[in-house]
């Protein structure tokens, strides 16, 4: 699923200064795992999760994604590539305050040109278990509602990779074990998942550990067996 190959990101500050996030990364990830990327602040696990997520491209190195080499493609054919085949899932939820749970559900299709799929939208939120919820704009859901919401809309296109960035880090502990266990199930449906987190609970749910420390990876650990589908 997920190929890195000597990742490399340096920026560039207002003063002209270079600032290395990333240096010589590489690792795999398999179809179907789930996999949870920890690091202290500045460590470079954003950089990471942004080239993983065709939102940046490295500074040097290669990005292949279920076999293509997606760190070669132009900004067009990123955005293609994440619509089609990447769901992302956000600590701030990031829904329109206006729509409603289904209108923001729908937005990815909306993106692809398609016609919005009002059955597949209802679909999802029955699947997250918010099938009554559907008219109520987010503004009238909890925090658990709207990540849950968030990752209805994360699988509205059918990707096979989740990406989640501190998916828990604006929930209660209760709202957030809900979320938890939901992506552990849609791990068991064969989704790889990719999350980066500093809660060690949230670690927990997840087969491997890799750490991030200075822009490199300082360990690469199995935390439990794999899940089987």
């Amino acid at each position: 699923m997920i190929e890195a190959s000597h990742l490399s990101r340096t920026y560039t500050r207002g003063d002209g200064t270079p600032v290395t996030a990333l240096r010589d990364v590489s690792l795999a990830i398999a179809p179907g795992e789930f996999v949870v990327i920890r690091g202290a602040s500045g460590s470079g696990k954003s950089s990471l999760l942004n080239i993983l997520g065709c939102l940046d491209t490295p500074t040097s190195g290669s990005y292949r994604l279920g076999g293509e080499n997606v760190s070669a493609l132009s900004d067009n054919e990123r955005s293609h590539v994440r619509s089609k085949r990447i769901g992302f899932v956000f600590q701030n939820f990031n829904l329109l305050p206006r729509a409603t749970a289904l209108e923001n559900v729908e937005l990815p299709t909306l993106y692809t040109g398609a016609a919005p799929d009002h059955a597949r939208a209802r679909q999802l939120l029955a699947q997250v278990g918010l099938d009554g919820r559907a008219d109520h704009f987010a503004t009238e859901l909890s925090g658990g509602e709207q990540q849950r919401v968030a990752i209805a809309r994360a699988l509205m296109n059918d990707p096979p990779l989740l990406l989640a960035d501190e998916p828990t880090g604006n929930l209660d502990s209760a709202a957030g074990e809900s979320v938890m266990q939901l992506l552990t199930s849609l791990q068991r449906e064969g989704r790889t998942i990719v999350l980066v987190t500093h809660d060690e609970h949230v670690a927990s749910f997840a087969e491997r550990e890799i750490v991030i420390r200075d822009g490199v990876v300082a360990s690469d650990t199995r935390r439990r067996e794999r899940v089987q589908a």
